[in-house]
């Protein structure tokens, strides 16, 4: 919808980012009747990740009934994991059924926000210079949604064209060129083997070789998806144990480490199985304990890897040149494209935006040593500010729809009590402390403390982005607010 000048009255809720955390929660606002919020998204139009990451090959690697909303069920999937279009699909339907088109205002990225003590308001500004005023403000920015570009000498004098995965050029015809990739991450995995048919060449560099299992997915057929249209608790059963089966991968993540020893025979098998050339095999295989860093799924990365016109090479990178990367041993490899599949700053929550709380305190300030939120919702000294998908609520083994039901119960009984006479809530310091001692101590006995860095950590490395445990005692934790926890200001 076109940018408007903001009402005058303040807003109950302002949401910060059209992406599942923002529309889910919107939408349980249009269930309880409530129509007092707006959504600030800084796209041209909503979605979020799944409007981001529209590189060829893109889909999810969870089932696409678990990742959905329970209370938007859809039985019409065409796959077992869905492919990015259909995801971005389901995302404007959920638009469309709750009537939220105008309650987004697009290319309106916000740029800092204050909180007024005097008047229990959240002052909000946007880069284009509109302010807005809400009683609560609620961060759904994600925690990938800025891409993270490689600091490596000598990237602007590149001659050919360069992008990263996330901002892909779908003008750009692959055919013939030389390719050079950088990153071996989920989103390479994914655009790797779809576009190594259409190059001459492809080089692809590799800091560390990742795990990567056999995707189990396939097409539903046709008479799974009339059963699912004709009964639609089938589908409920479908995503009920597609959850069962997911959580229980947490045992080995979080309860006995070691089993992740087993699990890595299956990996083996699979790589043994898709590459025969020993020398390559040696190359993907990583030698830090399987699950400290993101385990991937994919059946034609391998293959692809295996193609004759394709190169994987493991020596560090010491420049890019004119025309190509050069490596650590002093060759030159040519290219005409370079494509960065590095990933996104994810531990670098709620930035570029500066956001103010009590006093004036400075979030970036108060998250110097790395960010932490109670539940991963609520920050000390910054009142009525929710975040969505916060600090340590990320998963290895689940759904992080279910995490996001699981928050926005607990949004929404917050933003009740500011109807109550409340002025504001501020989560008090010492509950904030414990909480995240409890995290962390749990995370020193995961796989993810096993002696790998990854995207898990800062760069101190404090684990900033998991959750430490089952999701459903996430779910236990935030059933209702502990308003003892709170200082309630009247």
């Amino acid at each position: 919808m076109p940018n408007k000048t903001p009402e005058t009255a303040p807003l109950r809720v302002l949401i910060i980012g059209a992406g599942f955390a923002g529309l889910g929660l919107a939408m349980r606002l249009r269930q309880q009747g409530v129509d007092d919020f707006l959504i600030l998204e800084k796209g041209s139009e909503p979605g979020g990740t799944w409007r981001d990451n529209s590189y060829p090959g893109a889909a999810c690697d969870v089932p696409s009934h678990l990742y959905s909303f329970s209370f938007e069920p859809k039985t019409d999937w065409t796959r077992r994991y869905a492919p990015q279009a259909e995801i971005f699909a389901y995302v404007r339907q959920c638009i469309d059924n709750y009537g939220l088109q105008p309650k987004i205002r697009v290319n309106s990225e916000v740029a800092q926000a204050r909180f007024d003590e005097l008047a229990a308001l959240w002052r909000v500004t946007t880069t284009d210079g509109a302010s807005f005023s809400a009683r609560a403000l609620v961060s759904a920015c994600g925690q990938l949604n800025r891409p993270l570009y490689p600091q490596i000498p000598g990237v602007e004098r590149f001659a050919g064209e360069s992008f990263h995965s996330a901002r892909w050029h779908h003008d750009l015809d692959l055919s013939g060129k030389r390719v050079a990739v950088i990153g071996t991450g989920a989103s390479a995995i994914q655009f790797v083997p779809q576009i190594v048919p259409k190059v001459k060449q492809l080089t692809l560099f590799q800091r560390t070789p990742a795990y990567v299992l056999a995707k189990p997915d396939r097409a539903y057929s046709r008479f799974e998806l009339a059963l699912m249209q004709r009964w639609p608790w089938t589908q409920k059963l479908d995503r009920g144990l597609q959850y069962l089966y997911h959580e229980a991968r947490g045992v080995a993540f979080f309860v006995l480490p070691g089993l992740m020893k087993l699990m890595r025979g299956s990996f083996l098998r699979h790589l043994a199985r898709q590459v025969d050339d020993a020398g390559l095999r040696a190359k993907l295989t990583p030698d830090y304990p399987m699950g400290c860093k993101r385990i991937l799924i994919s059946n034609d990365y391998y293959p692809a890897l295996a193609q004759p016109q394709v190169a994987v090479v493991n020596e560090a990178i010491r420049e890019v040149s004119e025309h190509g990367v050069i490596t650590a041993d002093g060759r030159e490899h040519a290219a005409d494209v370079l494509i960065y599949g590095t990933g996104f700053a994810a531990s670098d929550f709620l930035a570029p935006m500066q956001i103010r709380g009590l006093g004036g305190l400075d979030l970036n300030q108060a998250w110097k040593d790395g960010a932490e939120a109670y539940k991963g919702i609520s920050v000390n000294g910054f009142p009525n500010l929710f975040i969505l998908y916060g600090p340590n609520t990320n998963l290895g083994h689940n759904s992080i729809i279910y995490m996001l039901e699981s928050q926005f119960p607990y949004v929404l009984a917050c933003l009740d009590k500011l109807d109550q006479g409340v002025r504001y809530l501020d989560v008090r310091k010492p509950v904030q402390d414990a909480w995240n001692q409890r995290v962390q101590h749990a995370i020193e006995h995961s796989v993810w403390e096993q002696g790998c860095s990854s995207w898990y950590k800062n760069a101190a490395g404090k684990h900033t982005n998991n959750w430490s445990g089952f999701t459903f005692s996430y779910r236990r934790h935030t059933r209702q607010p502990d308003w003892s926890a709170y200082d309630l200001v009247r």
